[in-house]
C-alpha cells in the first residue's frame, strides 16, 4: 500500500514522472512540470487530472487550437487520435492515466 502527496513531488526535468500503478495495461503516473509538453496524438485514450497549478490545454487543430484553462481538480479526457498539448502556467502537477508506452 502506498500513499502519495502530490504537492511534495518534484522531478529533475519537466514532465518527470512517478509511476504509481499499472492496471490492465494502463499506467497511472504523477507528473511534475514547469514547461509545455509537445503536440501529440495518443494511440489510446488519456485521462489528465490537474492536481496542483494551472494548465492551458490546447487541442484540435495545432494551427488554430482551442484552449481550455484547467485548474486544480479539472479533468481532461482525450480519445484515441485527438491532438492536444498541455501548457502549464508555472509549476503544475498532473495525474495521467493512459495506455502503457503511450507518448
Amino acid at each position: 500500500m502506498d500513499f502519495v502527496t502530490p504537492n511534495d513531488f518534484t522531478a529533475d526535468r519537466a514532465w518527470g514522472a512517478l509511476d504509481i500503478a499499472e492496471i490492465d495495461g494502463a499506467t497511472v503516473r504523477l507528473h511534475w512540470t514547469d514547461r509545455p509538453y509537445v503536440w501529440h496524438v495518443n494511440d489510446g485514450p488519456e485521462v489528465f487530472v490537474v492536481l496542483d497549478g494551472i494548465v492551458d490545454m490546447k487541442f484540435g487543430d495545432p494551427a488554430a487550437p482551442l484552449v481550455r484553462r484547467m485548474t486544480k481538480g479539472d479533468i481532461f479526457h482525450a480519445a484515441e487520435g485527438e491532438a492536444h498539448v498541455a501548457h502549464p502556467e508555472g509549476v503544475a502537477r498532473v495525474l495521467v492515466i493512459e495506455r502503457k508506452g503511450s507518448i
